[in-house]
């Protein structure tokens, strides 16, 4: 499975995917793309096999995802504080890979009904949503 993690900032939040998709499924094919070099660079520590940085990365990374998971500000423009292009965010909307979207509560996007869940029982939910779809494949 070709997994594309999308991450801005500081990359946390995508350094924590890719060690927790690392861990749970080893053979997965893991591409990180942030959209600042910091960002990248976190994901690539953390064990991307491959990361690119901007605009075009998400755009080719999206067509060549079977998933795509990240902040659920991947698919807004502006999001991120102004990081997430509309380019950006079309590319993830419009992609074919199954999309799995993490409800992070920042940047002036509230998601109600996510309100008490910790970041922690948030990734455990996308690891496996991750998990179903694997075994769907």
């Amino acid at each position: 499975m070709r997994i594309l993690i999308v991450d801005g900032q500081g990359g946390n939040l995508g350094r924590q995917l890719v060690k927790m998709i690392r861990g749970a499924s080893p053979d997965a094919e893991i591409r990180a793309v942030g959209t600042n070099s910091i960002a990248t660079g976190a994901m690539l520590k953390a064990g991307a096999a491959q990361a690119a940085t901007g605009e075009n990365a998400v755009a080719v990374g999206c067509r060549w995802a079977d998933v795509i998971v990240g902040p659920i500000g991947i698919v807004l423009a502006d999001a991120l504080l102004g990081e997430v292009t509309p380019k950006m965010a079309v590319a993830v909307g419009q992609s074919r890979a199954a999309r799995i979207l993490i409800p992070i509560n920042r940047c002036d996007t509230v998601i109600a009904g996510v309100s008490g869940m910790s970041s922690a029982a948030l990734l455990e939910d996308a690891m496996a949503q991750l998990a179903e779809i694997a075994a769907k494949a």
